[in-house]
């Protein structure tokens, strides 16, 4: 499953086509259901960890990333610096940034938390605008560059 709240139907299904060649684009499922429902609970300010049951598909780097982008608690940031640090990679924040770019299913597995060190907000696929607005979501309170 391919998930990005940040962008159209359309533009989701090329991401997933170039990243997963063999994805759909499916609606209407039991699986989005439970997911549309966390998202939800989300947006309300419900919901601090996803519990959607996930299946990835990556190299076995991409997935210590993304299990360790699932440590990094709600309402804080880390650095790229401090996420290799703790999946056992120091050294190599820059594959961490690029592992985390790659995330199939960000919000769910939340890359958002991840920063610049310094002042910084460094990257985010679906745009700054949303990395910021979720992070202000999670009342992050740290001024960004």
């Amino acid at each position: 499953m391919c998930l990005d709240v940040t962008r159209g139907r359309e533009e989701l299904a090329a991401w997933c086509q170039r990243h997963e060649p063999r994805a759909s684009v499916r609606e209407g499922t039991r699986e989005l259901a439970a997911v549309a429902a966390e998202l939800e609970a989300y947006r309300r300010g419900e919901l601090r960890r996803f519990e959607t049951p996930l299946d990835l598909r990556g190299t076995e780097f991409q997935l210590r990333v993304w299990a360790g982008l699932c440590d990094i608690p709600f309402g804080e940031v880390w650095s790229y610096k401090q996420l290799a640090r703790h999946i056992g990679a120091d050294g190599s924040y820059r594959a961490v940034g690029g592992a985390n770019g790659r995330n199939p299913v960000s919000l769910i597995v939340p890359c958002h938390r991840v920063v610049a060190s310094g002042t910084g907000i460094g990257g985010y696929t679906g745009g700054l605008r949303h990395k910021r607005r979720f992070l202000e979501h999670e009342g992050v309170q740290r001024s960004f560059s």
